[in-house]
């Protein structure tokens, strides 16, 4: 009897060890700086960069719009929760004050999310956080509803499939463009979309460059490497990964690897 309690004992013991030490490694991996969305940051050519609690931005006064907005969209995330749709409203931490919703009135363009509001089901405070104005574009409306919502769609279906993503959106705001309202909202000819899947120590990556006008093609026909994104934009997106991934993973620009 004393011997079978002993035996019960020990092995109790060594459970409560053993899941100690799954504990400890998961909270490793959690504070894996890799793992931390401030770590795969782009640079800012503005210099005011935005850290909201569902997003991050880097806002361009001179274009009245954000340069880039970088986020994670978790397989979680990624639900069909129905919320009220709130007004728009100037972004609170722009310091030089982001762009009035107004400027959008009678341009023939729509209030396009570069964080999508459809990312940000979740909750209602997340939902609301992307009716920020640093967080909306001059988009045509054709181009809005259509390809771009695509893109949009996919990339929540790629968060599902591949466990989470790391996404990050914005315009082509170089050489010469057209302006909207008061305060000359730049309207980008080119609007991009970068998406990073991590598992384990492996990346995947693919990005879209795409016109401003509707198309009915597929989407697999808009893939460019990082690194012409990165050519046009003059912004460097991973900067913080090691030399050695940061230039593979920018200059692939295959999509065989992601389910269309």
């Amino acid at each position: 009897m004393k011997t079978r309690f002993l035996i019960t004992f020990l092995l109790f013991e060594f459970l409560i060890l053993s899941c100690k030490k799954e504990e400890k490694l998961e909270v490793h991996n959690l504070l894996n700086k890799e793992d931390n969305s401030s770590f795969l940051l782009p640079t800012s050519k503005t210099g005011q960069v935005i850290h909201h609690k569902y997003y991050t931005l880097s806002y361009s006064e001179k274009d009245e719009q954000a340069e880039w907005v970088a986020y994670q969209l978790k397989r979680e995330d990624v639900v069909h929760i129905n919320h009220k749709r709130p007004y728009f409203v100037n972004d609170p931490m722009v310091k030089s004050g982001s762009a009035n919703w107004k400027n959008y009135i009678r341009s023939g363009y729509d209030r396009g999310h570069l964080c999508p509001a459809g990312d940000r089901r979740f909750s209602k405070n997340a939902f609301e956080e992307t009716f920020y104005t640093s967080n909306i574009t001059p988009q045509k409306n054709n181009f809005n509803a259509g390809i771009w919502n695509r893109l949009e769609q996919k990339t929540r279906y790629w968060a599902k499939k591949y466990d989470g993503l790391y996404v990050i959106t914005g315009g082509v705001l170089s050489g010469k463009l057209k302006h909207i309202g008061r305060e000359n909202v730049t309207v980008p000819d080119y609007f991009y979309k970068i998406i990073l899947n991590k598992k384990g120590p492996q990346y995947k990556s693919i990005a879209f460059l795409i016109p401003h006008q509707d198309s009915g093609r597929p989407l697999y026909e808009f893939v460019v490497s990082i690194n012409e994104i990165e050519d046009l934009t003059g912004i460097d997106f991973f900067p913080k990964l090691s030399n050695e991934l940061e230039e593979t993973i920018e200059k692939s620009k295959t999509y065989k690897e992601w389910c269309f």
